[in-house]
């Protein structure tokens, strides 16, 4: 799976996990909830230091944004 799918994928599954909605992980990554939205639907890709703050506010590692979800 292309990385930036990939990342689209694990960030609404664990937004949704973490019972956050876009707006509130925006607010709390200090992010635009439009750049949300655009990162969940592939429009963009995130930086690193994006990645980071994201995992952070989701209290996962940055590496399992990135990682493909074994079925």
């Amino acid at each position: 799976m292309e990385i930036r799918k990939t990342f689209a994928a694990n960030l609404k599954r664990y937004r949704k996990i973490k019972g956050l909605s876009q707006e509130d992980l925006a607010h709390q990554a200090e992010l635009d909830r439009t750049y949300i939205s655009a990162l969940e639907r592939c429009v963009y890709a995130a930086s690193i230091d994006v990645v980071g703050r994201i995992a952070e506010v989701l209290e996962v590692k940055p590496s399992e944004l990135l990682a493909e979800q074994t079925k």
